[in-house]
């Protein structure tokens, strides 16, 4: 099994490495009758794009999407949906000093001792640059739930760099698209900046928080057991390239807590019961309960840095290493918008596996 696909009705296979000539995704499992154009998948995509600021990588990709199939007359049609997204700025030559030597804390020893062949341009699919193809699947999944869900909305933001976390106090959704780190804190973004710039000159990286809200989520999405929403949230958000934790509303915060703190009461309202605050993060016994769905994860930092680093070659030399070329000195900044695509594409799967098991019926409380 090759597992380059994720989900259960809505399927996304991704292909293609960072220096090929594209990547993309096949989307299946679709409804069909969906309005779909290239545009509705551009705007994010554009949000991912590298090279936008100084804090992220310079390559220079405008990353295009086309739609190859599964779309006519402006609809989805219910078949696989192509999205090819073509490399225009690779720089191979960049990687000829390290082709055979393993980048600490990079996947270079892993794949080669799995697999005993690797690509070592940009680090072929273990590259960051195969999320671009999550992103345009993301799109098509967006596009789904606001045809099947008006009002549904998925958005992230960073919520820490390094050891620098926001004031959650200050949080402004609409900051969050007016700074380069996507950061709901005005005044953390202008103290990132300084640490950041100071961090590139001196050839090093930073990992991030990401943090991912999804407001109008039905409740009953999901199922016990095996079949978890909040299962294959942190799954496909783990899946995410330099992932190394994820945690769903208190997260690891609930160790700390009592049974009394922990406890999200609830009480009747006009429209049914209400919960009275959010620790579970709209998620209970695997099951959406129609609170705000809250996601965080971790990433690390970017292993290709120009700090000399001790390592190995796979001749079994010991040797120092050095990675050149262009690389995100805080990968997180770029995962913000990555994020969002796997919580869109998984919310749709479970929308669509509940609609397959219990047509969407609701029981009635009260």
């Amino acid at each position: 099994m090759s597992l380059n696909t994720f989900g259960h009705v809505f399927r996304v296979t991704t292909w293609g490495e960072s220096h090929g000539p594209a990547l993309g995704a096949v989307v299946d499992g679709c409804p069909p009758g969906v309005p779909l154009a290239e545009p509705d998948i551009q705007v994010w995509l554009d949000r991912r794009r590298p090279g936008q600021n100084r804090f992220t990588t310079q390559r220079r990709e405008p990353d295009r999407v086309e739609i190859l199939s599964g779309v006519y007359e402006g609809v989805t049609t219910g078949t696989p949906i192509q999205l090819l997204i073509r490399n225009e700025d690779q720089r191979s030559k960049d990687y000829g000093a390290i082709a055979d030597q393993f980048r600490p804390g990079h996947a270079d020893f892993a794949y080669w001792t799995k697999y005993g062949v690797r690509d070592p341009r940009g680090g072929g699919r273990s590259s960051a640059r195969e999320t671009a193809a999550r992103v345009a699947a993301g799109g098509v999944a967006r596009a789904a739930l606001a045809r099947l869900v008006p009002g549904l909305v998925v958005r992230g933001a960073m919520v820490q760099m390094g050891p620098d976390a926001i004031d959650s106090g200050a949080w402004d959704w609409d900051e969050v698209a007016r700074n380069p780190f996507w950061t709901p804190d005005a005044a953390a973004a202008a103290r990132w900046a300084e640490q950041l710039d100071a961090l590139r000159k001196r050839g090093d990286s930073v990992g991030a928080v990401i943090e991912v809200r999804a407001d109008g989520v039905p409740p009953g999405l999901g199922a016990p057991i095996y079949g978890k929403l909040d299962q294959d949230i942190a799954g496909a958000l783990m899946s995410i390239n330099a992932v190394k934790g994820v945690e769903i509303g208190a997260g690891f915060a609930a160790a700390a807590l009592t049974g009394v703190e922990n406890a999200d009461e609830m009480r009747m309202g006009p429209d049914g019961p209400e919960f009275l605050s959010n620790r579970a993060g709209g998620v209970l016994g695997g099951i959406s309960t129609g609170q705000e769905v809250v996601a965080r994860f971790a990433v690390k930092p970017t292993s290709s840095i120009l700090t000399p680093r001790a390592t190995v070659d796979r001749f079994g030399a010991e040797v120092e290493i050095v990675t050149k070329g262009r690389h995100d000195p805080c990968v997180g900044i770029r995962a913000v918008p990555v994020g969002e695509a796997m919580v869109a594409c998984v919310l749709l799967d479970h929308l669509l596996l509940d609609r397959a098991q219990t047509g969407g019926v609701r029981a009635p409380v009260g």
